[in-house]
């Protein structure tokens, strides 16, 4: 089919859907993931091989929300980006980080868990926080080997249209996008599939054992549920929509360097922009693995409630003593976790 008859592409609903999204991520996931470090670095000598994880699973959240103020202000300002090539780029590639540190540390939390529940003798005393800590630095390591060609692509493209409009691209310029699928097809394989795939695996073959042992605590059986829920969350949400539709994106847009009308380019396009608003939100559930592993966060919810009240009512002649909550450490030296 020609050019000139592809229908045409809704590019106005980038600039009106991302930045409210951009607005609602960056205030409650600032607001979620500072309370959960907060509450991780308080316990810092109990910190368990889990938590380890967690840490930097907040730590790449906090890395790209300080980014997202600056997307603001360039869909803003209708794709104008004023703030340098070398800005953008890192830009890009603190998403990437995020992203893919998000999945590989979700990942980490899995196989721990997996082998806390199923293998429990062969590893107990085995692994420590420090296998934890070389495994973490591992996963920033490759998740940067991965993200690093990323940034000798074209980010920064300007172009006069009566005034200068100069994008900062996700991807690329469409000069490259050829070679950028190849490469972003490996990525989403390396990066996503495999790590979707081993956390898959672990939580199904730990529901099967937690059903299959009568003596299994009924505590424990729930939790394990509950998380398994916020990752099929998590990767239902978040991950899969997006590479999806941004490989989908990026070979509609081979096709039309090729003089190739792809029908369903527009509503890719549409659904490419939706899946980046919902994988930015990740950084915002991602605290939600704080509240299933720490129990005091729903405990001091309750105290944050308790002290408000009075000040919206006269506050109670008589002090009704709350006991305090047991802290329960997670380790994978433990069937008492999930």
């Amino acid at each position: 089919m020609n050019k000139t008859t592809c229908p045409r592409v809704s590019f106005d609903f980038t600039g009106r859907f991302l930045p409210p999204v951009y607005i609602i991520v960056f205030i409650v996931g600032l607001v979620a993931n500072g309370w959960g470090l907060k509450s991780l670095l308080q316990k810092w000598k109990k910190l368990g091989n889990i938590n380890v994880f967690v840490l930097n699973l907040g730590l790449a959240d906090i890395l790209y929300l300080l980014t997202v103020p600056f997307l603001v202000v360039y869909y803003f300002m209708k794709s104008k980006w004023i703030f340098g090539d070398t800005f953008c780029k890192i830009t890009r590639f603190c998403f990437n980080l995020n992203l893919y540190g998000s999945i590989g540390f979700l990942t980490c939390i899995s196989v721990y868990r997996y082998l806390a529940i199923v293998h429990p003798m062969r590893v107990m005393g085995r692994i420590t926080v420090t296998h934890s800590v070389i495994i973490s630095v591992m996963v920033w390591l490759l998740v940067s080997v991965q993200s690093l060609p990323d940034m000798f692509y074209i980010k920064r493209y300007s172009k006069p249209y009566g005034n200068n409009t100069e994008k900062c691209f996700d991807t690329t310029d469409n000069i490259y996008v050829e070679s950028y699928l190849k490469y972003t097809l490996g990525w989403t394989f390396t990066g996503f599939c495999i790590p979707f795939l081993i956390t898959l695996g672990c939580y199904g073959h730990v529901i099967v054992v937690l059903c299959c042992t009568n003596t299994t605590d009924k505590v424990l059986k729930q939790r394990c549920l509950k998380l398994l829920c916020i990752l099929i969350l998590l990767f239902s949400v978040c991950y899969i929509p997006y590479h999806v539709f941004k490989n989908l994106n990026l070979w509609s847009r081979v096709l039309y360097n090729q003089k190739i009308c792809a029908e369903w380019s527009n509503g890719v396009y549409i659904a490419r922009q939706i899946s980046r608003g919902l994988v930015c939100l990740n950084s915002a559930l991602n605290p939600l693995v704080y509240l299933h592993g720490n129990e005091n966060i729903p405990a001091q919810l309750r105290q944050m409630l308790q002290q408000a009240c009075p000040m919206f009512r006269h506050p109670s002649p008589t002090n009704s003593g709350n006991a305090p909550v047991a802290q329960i450490t997670e380790d994978v030296n433990t069937r008492q976790t999930c």
